[in-house]
């Protein structure tokens, strides 16, 4: 079972990627947490590239190149090992973060995005893609708020981006969730944690009754 996570910045994936991580083992299901980008070795250099506040001159084309080789090394080395162990996979982001910031949002090539992804995955999918939605206001301001709170504190490149970007990328994750009903499901995340996890286990039970 492969598991991902999506949504603008701010709301709550990585909260919920790792609350579904404790109820899954506590059933006794074995289960991987992972992220993009920057869960293998040669994904933090790429990560710290393309996070890195001050790296103001990426070019689009470059960034989508980043993205797409940071995910071929994580499918091949975590995500496709962990699903043929028998595995349940968790991720923090996939693919349609690529189509939604790199494509809808930056404005690259759709085509080409969705060639690059079907190419670098294998052709991989996930099983059921939880979408974490808020207004981009909210978002932002959590953000905000949880970088206040590392030791590193600081906006990354991402955060620094204008309204308008923001509004973009909710606009298009509702897009592609619209698209792909049976794959999606789409969660108010202005809700609390508790409820924003009892909904998304609701999601996940069906494949945890089995057949």
């Amino acid at each position: 079972m492969f598991i991902t996570f999506e949504g603008m910045e701010g709301c709550g994936k990585s909260t919920q990627v790792e609350r579904l991580g404790k109820s899954l083992e506590s059933r006794g299901v074995r289960v991987i947490l992972t992220f993009e980008p920057g869960a293998t070795p040669a994904g933090e250099t790429i990560r710290r590239i393309l996070l890195d506040r001050g790296n103001r001159d990426l070019v689009p084309m470059a960034e989508l190149c980043l993205y797409e080789a940071d995910r071929a090394q994580h499918v091949a080395r975590v995500v496709r090992p962990a699903l043929e162990r028998g595995d349940w996979v968790v991720c923090d982001r996939f693919f349609d973060a690529t189509v939604v910031y790199q494509g809808l949002a930056r404005g690259q090539e759709m085509a080409l995005i969705r060639n690059l992804n079907r190419t670098v995955t294998g052709g991989l999918k996930p099983d059921l893609t939880v979408l974490l939605d808020c207004p981009v206001e909210e978002g932002l301001r959590r953000a905000l708020q949880r970088d206040r709170s590392r030791s590193d504190a600081g906006q990354d490149r991402f955060e620094r981006e204008t309204l308008d970007f923001h509004s973009a990328v909710r606009d298009g994750y509702l897009e592609v969730a619209r698209s792909e009903p049976d794959r999606f499901v789409v969660i108010d995340a202005t809700q609390g944690p508790d409820e924003v996890e009892s909904q998304v286990l609701r999601s996940v039970e069906p494949w945890l009754a089995g057949p």
